[in-house]
């Protein structure tokens, strides 16, 4: 038996329901792992953006002096902190996913083809709709796609390499 899990129950919530007084378990995902991948997702997002930050810039219409100026407006820090607690919950996700696999299958090999897929799926697909509807810049969806690959293949590898 799990730690906090007795009877389907874990932290208060039904899980599932047992039958015939057999346990449901859950695989544990390692906490260390989600911390350390969020954080290195974030940073490489934060490397990809800081490197495209001139074609992003002009793909919103604006100009580096408006760009400073946003910076400088109340709350100017809060998408940081957005990107972060996201980053935390795609990799906690993520890590959830792969502990479904089964015993044994947290490798990076699987991490890598899970974030793909899930990126493939659900990122991309997605995006294109929805920036296809609001008519932006389609420099904006390639940048902004490249970024959610990139943080998905991070969160993958890493949960993949110490999460198991």
């Amino acid at each position: 038996m799990e730690a906090g899990l007795q009877d389907g129950w874990i932290v208060g919530l039904r899980l599932l329901p047992t039958t015939g007084g057999n346990i449901v378990t859950f695989s544990a995902v390692n906490h260390l792992a989600i911390a350390i991948a969020a954080i290195m997702a974030w940073l490489a997002s934060a490397a990809w953006y800081m490197s495209l930050s001139g074609l992003y810039t002009a793909a919103l219409g604006k100009t580096p002096q408006q760009m400073a100026e946003d910076r400088k407006k109340p709350g100017a820090f809060l998408p940081y902190v957005y990107a972060l607690v996201a980053n935390v919950i795609i990799a906690w996700m993520l890590a959830g996913l792969l502990a479904h696999l089964g015993v044994g299958q947290v490798t990076l090999r699987n991490g890598i083809i899970s974030a793909v897929f899930l990126w493939f799926g659900f990122v991309l697909t997605t995006m294109t709709v929805n920036y296809s509807f609001s008519g932006r810049d389609r420099r904006l969806l390639l940048i902004d796609l490249g970024n959610w690959l990139i943080v998905l293949l991070v969160i993958g590898a890493v949960i993949g390499v110490i999460g198991g």
